[in-house]
């Protein structure tokens, strides 16, 4: 089949038609530019779709929150009092495979329903050297409850966690005060002092690790009143939540409006993402999960140094997914991992690699139920996951030698 290309966002980005997908080169030795032959891949991908811009200016709330509400660092939430207790026996009931690296939420998170995990990233994401200060190497898990989102810190080296709510902070009466964030949160990457949570149907959303208010510190917050949040009478409220975590900005799509499913043309549909430290300069990737039925997902990756400033970020790679039910996808190296779920089926890994032709034989291995969001620890050659469901849930990570 005759490929056309026309030269669209910047130098080594272009869009293929008759069914190849938007291609650059990633900056790594080992990857090759990716084209798509499937016959459910989008016959025309245009970079300028994946054009990201900063959302709303959301500067004067949090000056007023910093002024009322005392901050804290991500070391002394991890130590201070009111932590959970890892729990033990959730790799059997999760299918987790034989030789992972294994952690178990508590009783209670592991058994509820209402909360769901999805995005997990690590302290490997967020520095070269893999420590945080105060020497803490957490894994971040996100969770979605109907209307509300919840940010786990995980501390490996103590066996303990904490969950952090997330928050949107805006004017109200002309005082600041914030709100649930009802998004479902399937991916997050942690980069610097940065936390990006994926937002299905307008882009990312962005936090920062120095913004994080401790409520029972604060002569203005309060722990209790657990269906509270915001400001009420004065005091501030997060559900029972120690800790709050306010939404800093946001990156949305410049061009068009996303879908309410997958239609394989327009803004992507941000279901996933993950941190690509092996790129010179690191990227943050994004894809989509799409069912059998619809056009087949796509992957974008762009410049994580692009998203400090403030101008539009154009994407720096695309292409078509190599499956549908795509809910995690991870590159090191220019190999790519990719997770696929089955309903209450256990779920598949993929394993490929982009060539000049398309993706390579894609390996195929049988993994956990319900894995998710995927992050890979550098130091350690290996890769996290989330196993989703309740009664078959847990934080696991597998041996990947590329993964460095």
């Amino acid at each position: 089949m005759q490929r056309t290309a026309a030269r669209l966002g910047g130098p080594g980005v272009a869009a293929l038609a008759a069914g190849a997908a938007l291609v650059a080169a990633p900056a790594t030795a080992q990857a090759a530019p990716a084209t798509t032959v499937s016959a459910k891949a989008p016959a025309d991908v245009n970079p300028r779709d994946f054009v990201l811009r900063r959302g709303a200016d959301r500067s004067t709330p949090l000056r007023e929150l910093n002024g009322r509400l005392r901050r804290s660092g991500v070391d002394a939430l991890l130590r201070a009092s009111g932590r959970a207790r890892m729990g033990r026996g959730c790799a059997k009931p999760a299918g987790v495979p034989a030789h992972s690296l294994v952690y178990c939420f508590n009783k209670k998170d592991t058994a509820t329903r209402s909360w769901v995990p999805q995005g997990v990233t690590t302290v490997s994401d967020a520095t070269a050297g893999e420590r945080w200060a105060g020497g803490v190497r957490p894994i971040l898990v996100s969770w979605h409850d109907s209307g509300k989102v919840r940010l786990t810190f995980v501390d490996p080296g103590r066996r303990t966690y904490r969950h952090v709510l997330l928050v949107a902070p805006k004017m109200e009466h002309g005082r600041a005060t914030y709100s649930d964030i009802g998004i479902h949160a399937g991916g997050i990457a942690w980069y610097g002092e940065k936390v990006y949570v994926a937002d299905t149907r307008h882009g990312v959303r962005e936090f920062d690790m120095r913004e994080i208010f401790d409520l029972s510190r604060s002569r203005a917050g309060s722990t209790g009143h657990p269906g509270r949040v915001g400001l009420h009478h004065g005091k501030y409220y997060g559900h029972g939540f120690r800790y709050v975590m306010p939404q800093t900005s946001s990156w949305e799509f410049a061009h068009g409006r996303v879908g309410a499913r997958c239609r394989g043309t327009g803004p992507l549909r941000m279901s996933w993402i993950s941190v690509d430290r092996t790129t010179s300069p690191h990227s943050l990737v994004a894809g989509e999960y799409c069912r059998p039925k619809w056009p087949r997902g796509r992957v974008v990756t762009w410049r994580l140094a692009a998203l400090a400033g403030g101008g539009p970020v154009r994407p720096s790679w695309g292409a078509g997914l190599p499956a549908d039910r795509i809910q995690g996808g991870v590159r090191t190296n220019g190999r790519w991992w990719f997770t696929q779920s089955h309903s209450g089926k256990r779920g598949t890994l993929l394993t490929t690699r982009p060539t000049s032709r398309g993706w390579s034989k894609v390996k195929r291995r049988t993994i956990s139920y319900g894995p998710e969001d995927l992050s890979c620890y550098r130091g350690r050659h290996r890769i996290w996951t989330v196993a989703e469901h309740a009664n078959r849930r847990a934080l696991w990570a597998f041996r990947a030698r590329s993964c460095s």
